[in-house]
């Protein structure tokens, strides 16, 4: 089946986060696709909503099944039923067991620049962050094992709030790097929360481990959290999942989840998720095919037109994450500038971390004459950036 994945679709007016822009503007900042979602996801919430019928609904065994055959059948990680908890949303997980394994004080190891709302879910938790900062060198990014170790030994560490695969570097963790965090985090009693939404949404030809795979030390020790809301556009419809392989951290997260009210899905959450791990796969790989597309022209069109800029090769999420050092240290200030002078609308890089200053993030989840489009613009930005003194 083919897919139109060029369609401009008209987002301006309909309560859209992503697009409560201004008129002229160019949003390509919060991660949210531009495409319609598959044919089969559409299909299965029209139907449900001719029912005509919203009460409250269950978690059938469908639910299970559907995240056990889609983790089995792409990436080779065979989930038990028992293992799976529906939850509302990732973050609202995150914020929740945060609450649950750490007192206030206590601390969150994360790594640096990461997802910005790990740094809010900690902070409003009233934790403390212990950032271990990923080192970049040569225009990529590494891991800092000493200081890691440091982090995950210090008395005050309860939880590893790991980011696999990496947002916003695009990083993809190797199956070796993960058994060493798995081990280091186990050896100091520090559960590892893994944030694994980005997780469908590689390079072509490449996966990702997911971490409770990697062996028994890490399945034991970790929470791992997935959803389709990211690979698939369904945010909205809030749908996500704990999966817990060890049964004291499992009754932990049950009650955790339980008590913020977490627990019980909306009237599309369920068939939605079912529909898109059972049926979503072909969408799912095309729709990855053409952001690589659009991945490749963003990569040519600065390499060729913007040497102050360079593109992170990230293995993985619709999102480039790119370095501005070569035109200016403040990505900020420039991102500001970028908005007002052209439109276009990125996220600065310090979102993410204090040692992602000089970067800023551009979501590719879109038509290809919309890259084109914020290409001109940012040249332009670039051009009269430069041209202000």
């Amino acid at each position: 089946m083919t897919y139109d994945f060029d369609a401009l679709i008209e987002r301006a007016g309909s309560n859209s986060l992503k697009w409560d822009v201004r008129d002229g503007e160019l949003p390509m900042w919060v991660a949210d696709m531009d495409f319609l979602v598959a044919p089969v996801i559409r299909q299965t919430v029209l139907e449900k909503a001719s029912s005509g019928i919203f009460g409250y609904g269950i978690v059938p065994p469908g639910f299970a099944q559907a995240v056990h055959a889609w983790w089995e059948g792409r990436y080779g990680f065979g989930i038990e039923s028992e293992w799976v908890q529906f939850c509302h949303g990732i973050v609202p997980a995150v914020s929740s067991l945060i609450r649950t394994l750490a007192e206030p004080g206590e601390g969150v190891v994360i790594q640096s620049p990461v997802y910005n709302c790990f740094y809010y879910s900690i902070e409003k938790s009233a934790r403390t962050a212990l950032i271990n900062n990923l080192p970049y060198r040569n225009g990529q990014y590494g891991i800092d094992w000493d200081d890691l170790e440091a982090k995950l030994s210090d008395p005050r560490a309860r939880m590893f709030l790991l980011c696999n695969p990496q947002n916003p570097t695009g990083q993809i963790w190797s199956p070796e790097e993960l058994a060493r965090m798995g081990e280091m985090a186990a050896a100091h009693q520090v559960t590892v929360i893994s944030d694994e939404i980005h997780c469908d949404i590689t390079e072509p030809g490449l996966a990702y481990t997911p971490f409770a795979s990697v062996n028994q030390t890490c399945a034991n020790t970790s929470i791992t959290l997935v959803s389709p809301t990211k690979s698939f556009n369904i945010p909205g419809l809030q749908t996500s999942v704990a999966i817990v392989p060890d049964p004291a951290l499992r009754k932990l997260t049950a009650a955790s989840l339980s008590r913020d009210e977490l627990t019980g899905p909306n009237s599309f959450a369920v068939e939605a998720l079912i529909a898109a791990y059972t049926q979503g796969g072909d969408w799912l790989d095309a729709m990855r095919d053409y952001v690589w597309q659009n991945k490749a022209l963003l990569s040519d069109f600065v390499g060729k037109h913007m040497p102050e800029l360079h593109v992170i090769p990230g293995e993985s999420t619709y999102l480039s994450w790119v370095d501005c050092s070569g035109l200016t240290e403040d990505a900020t200030a420039f991102c500001t500038f970028l908005r007002q002078q052209t439109g276009l609308y990125v996220n600065p890089g310090e979102l993410y971390g204090d040692n992602a200053k000089a970067f800023f993030r551009i979501n590719l989840a879109c038509p290809s004459s919309r890259v084109e489009d914020a290409l001109e613009r940012l040249s332009r930005g670039v051009a009269e950036w430069k041209a202000r003194d």
